[in-house]
C-alpha cells in the first residue's frame, strides 16, 4: 500500500472527509510498479499555488502515481449513485478514483485534487480500478482544450504511466490522472441518499454544498429551492455552450452531471466533424440516448431527478414542494435558448440572435456532410466564400450565404466577435487517437505537441495549421469509448 511522503506538497483542507460516514469511504490508493510522469500541468499547478518543480520531482511522481500520500491528505472514494442510460443504479461510487483532499487556490476557491486510475475501492464493482494509457492522455487533451475553449470543465493536472499492464480488450499500458474540479459532488451523490431515504443525509449534502459552491443560496428565502434555481442555470449555460462547439459529452448519466456546472467525466466524448443533429460517438449509446441534439432534454431530466432528491427540503407540504421544484427545473429550457441564442449570435455576427438562419445553416450542413468547426471558422473570415469549401456542392451554401450577409453586422463589427467564438482549433478525434497511438509505441511527442496547440484555440497557429484539418476518410473515428 502507499507510504506517508515526508514533505508537503500541498496545504489541504478536507472538507469532504469532515462529512459524516456514508459520505465516503476512507482508503489509500493502491501502489504501482514504475511510476512514470507524462504531463505535468504548470500553468495549473501555479494557479493552485502550488510549486512545479516540487510537484515533478520523484515525491510529487509518487504522490501522483498512488505511491505516496501527501502530507495532509485523507484519501478517500465518495460515494453515490445514478440513473445509468436511464436505469437507476442504487450505488455506483468512485469505482477507480481516490480524492485526495482539497485545496484553495491564488483566488480562493476550493478545488478538489483526485487521483483517477488509482486502484480498486469498495465501488469497483468487481473491476480493477484502473486505467489504461488511451483515456487518460484523452482525458488530459480534451478537458484542457475545454478549459481554453472557455467551457468550465474538471482540469487536468498531471498524467503518470505505472509501469503496468492493464486487461481490457488487449493488454495495455496502465495509467493514472491527477484531475482538479471545484467540487466533485454529483446528481447522483444526491441520489445515492434519496435512495436510502436519508433525508437527515441530503440536507447535511444540500447544506455542504451550498456553503462551498452557491453561499449566496443562502440569504434566499428558501436556500434549497434557490440551490436547484442555481443548478439549472449553470447547466443551461454550460450545455448551450457545448451545443455552440459541437461537443458531445457522450454519457450524460446522472452520476456524470456536476452540480458545480463543470464539464466532468470525459469517457466517449467527442466533438463533431461533419454535422449532424443525432450524431453519436459513444459505442454503448446503441439508442442514441445522448446524441448531440438529445443534451438539452436530458439535462433537463438529470435536474428533475437532482429536484426529487431536494423535495422534502422545499416544503412541508408536498404538493407545494413539486410545484415549486416544477418551476425550478421547467426554467431550463428559456435559460440554455437565451445562451444559445446568444452563442449563435456571436457565431454568426449577427446583431441579434436569428433561430430561424441558424436553423437554415444546420439543416444544409447535414445535407451536405460540412465540417461543424471548419465551417464556423470559415464564415468568421473574409465574405465566408471559404465556407463553400466545407460543403460536397458548394453551390448548396450560396443562397444561405446571400441571406447571412444582407443581415449579419458590417465584416469590420463582425469578424473579431466572430473570431472569438468559432475556435480554428479542436480536439478532433482522429488527432487524439493519433496521439494515443504513438504513446502506445513510446511517442509522447503528438500528445505534448497536441496539448501547446490547443491551449490557444482561437489563435492561428502556422505550425499546427495541419491540425485544423478534418479527418481523411480512413481516419474518421466513429466510436469512442469509455476504458473502464
Amino acid at each position: 500500500m502507499a507510504q506517508q511522503s515526508e514533505q508537503p506538497l500541498f496545504d489541504f483542507d478536507n472538507s469532504y472527509a469532515r462529512l459524516p460516514e456514508g459520505f465516503s469511504v476512507r482508503l489509500k490508493p493502491t501502489s504501482v510498479r514504475d511510476p512514470k510522469l507524462i504531463a505535468l500541468n504548470m500553468p495549473l499547478a501555479e494557479e493552485l499555488g502550488l510549486d512545479p518543480e516540487r510537484l515533478s520531482s520523484p515525491d510529487g511522481v509518487d504522490v501522483f502515481s498512488g505511491n505516496a500520500v501527501a502530507l495532509g491528505s485523507e484519501p478517500l472514494a465518495t460515494a453515490y449513485a445514478g440513473h445509468q442510460f436511464g436505469n437507476w443504479v442504487p450505488q455506483l461510487g468512485d469505482g477507480r478514483a481516490h480524492l485526495l483532499g482539497e485545496v484553495i487556490d491564488r483566488r480562493g476557491v476550493r478545488r478538489d485534487i483526485q487521483l483517477k486510475g488509482s486502484g480498486p475501492t469498495p465501488f469497483s464493482r468487481m473491476g480493477d480500478g484502473r486505467a489504461w494509457l488511451g483515456p487518460v492522455l484523452r482525458e488530459y487533451i480534451v478537458s484542457e482544450a475545454m478549459h481554453a475553449l472557455g467551457v468550465p470543465t474538471t482540469r487536468a493536472l498531471a498524467a503518470v504511466e505505472t509501469g503496468e499492464q492493464i486487461y481490457r480488450e488487449a493488454v495495455l499500458p496502465g495509467a493514472i490522472l491527477t484531475r482538479v474540479s471545484r467540487g466533485l459532488i454529483r446528481v447522483g451523490t444526491f441520489q445515492y441518499f434519496a435512495g436510502r431515504r436519508d433525508l437527515a443525509a441530503i440536507k447535511t449534502l444540500a447544506d455542504y454544498t451550498i456553503d462551498r459552491l452557491y453561499p449566496e443560496a443562502r440569504e434566499a428565502d428558501n436556500p434549497y429551492l434557490a440551490f436547484l434555481e442555481s443548478v439549472v442555470a449553470v447547466q443551461a449555460e454550460l450545455i448551450a455552450t457545448w451545443m455552440g462547439l459541437g461537443f458531445i459529452h457522450g454519457v450524460m448519466n446522472t452520476d456524470n452531471m456536476s452540480v458545480a456546472g463543470e464539464t466532468i467525466d470525459y469517457g466517449p466524448c467527442a466533438f463533431m466533424d461533419s454535422f449532424h443533429p443525432n450524431q453519436v460517438f459513444s459505442s454503448i449509446d446503441e439508442a442514441g440516448r445522448y446524441a448531440f441534439s438529445n443534451q438539452p432534454r436530458v439535462a433537463q431530466w438529470n435536474l428533475v431527478c437532482l429536484a426529487q432528491c431536494l423535495l422534502p427540503l422545499f416544503a412541508e407540504d408536498d404538493d407545494q414542494a413539486v410545484e415549486m421544484a416544477q418551476a425550478a427545473v421547467d426554467a431550463l429550457s428559456p435559460l440554455y435558448l437565451k445562451h444559445y441564442d446568444e452563442n449563435m449570435r456571436r457565431k454568426l455576427g449577427l446583431p441579434t440572435p436569428n433561430r430561424e438562419l441558424v436553423e437554415s445553416l444546420f439543416a444544409i450542413m447535414a445535407e451536405q456532410n460540412a465540417d461543424y468547426s471548419r465551417t464556423f471558422r470559415a464564415l468568421s473570415t473574409d465574405m465566408g466564400l471559404a465556407a463553400r469549401q466545407e460543403f460536397d456542392d458548394p453551390a448548396a451554401l450560396d443562397e444561405w450565404l446571400s441571406s447571412w450577409q444582407s443581415q449579419a453586422l458590417p465584416l469590420r463589427n463582425r469578424q473579431a466577435l466572430m473570431l472569438s467564438a468559432n475556435p480554428a482549433l479542436i480536439p478532433r478525434n482522429h488527432r487524439i487517437e493519433e496521439a494515443i497511438q504513438t504513446a502506445l509505441d513510446g511517442d509522447l511527442s503528438r500528445f505534448h505537441d497536441l496539448n501547446c496547440a490547443l491551449a490557444n484555440p482561437y489563435e492561428e497557429q502556422a505550425e499546427f495549421a495541419h491540425l485544423a484539418e478534418g479527418p481523411k476518410p480512413a481516419e474518421i473515428v466513429r466510436h469512442t469509448f469509455c476504458g473502464t
